[in-house]
């Protein structure tokens, strides 16, 4: 296993979750409920669900695409949802 990017993994994912609405619901959820560790299971039973779609769908779309256009795309969709959020707030 390669540890240096379990780490670096870990840490670029630790850092995009900080303060982002998943964490948010969480926090509102954990706030209403008795049983925060049940929230806590229902929280990392969605995540860890969605990081396996995540990896599977891009080991998948990486035999197809590769991994400098997959980043290029991304990038360029991440500057178009930003313009369309500054050009049409909500």
């Amino acid at each position: 296993m390669d540890f240096k990017v379990v780490l670096t993994t870990f840490g670029m994912m630790f850092l995009a979750e900080l303060g982002d609405k998943t964490q948010l619901v969480t926090f509102a959820f954990a706030a209403e409920s008795k049983n925060g560790f049940a929230v806590f299971l229902g929280s990392l039973g969605a995540l860890l669900l969605s990081s396996l779609l995540a990896v599977v769908s891009g080991s998948a779309v990486s035999r197809l695409i590769p991994a400098n256009y997959i980043k290029l795309g991304a990038g360029a969709l991440f500057v178009l949802l930003g313009s369309w959020m500054l050009l049409f707030p909500v």
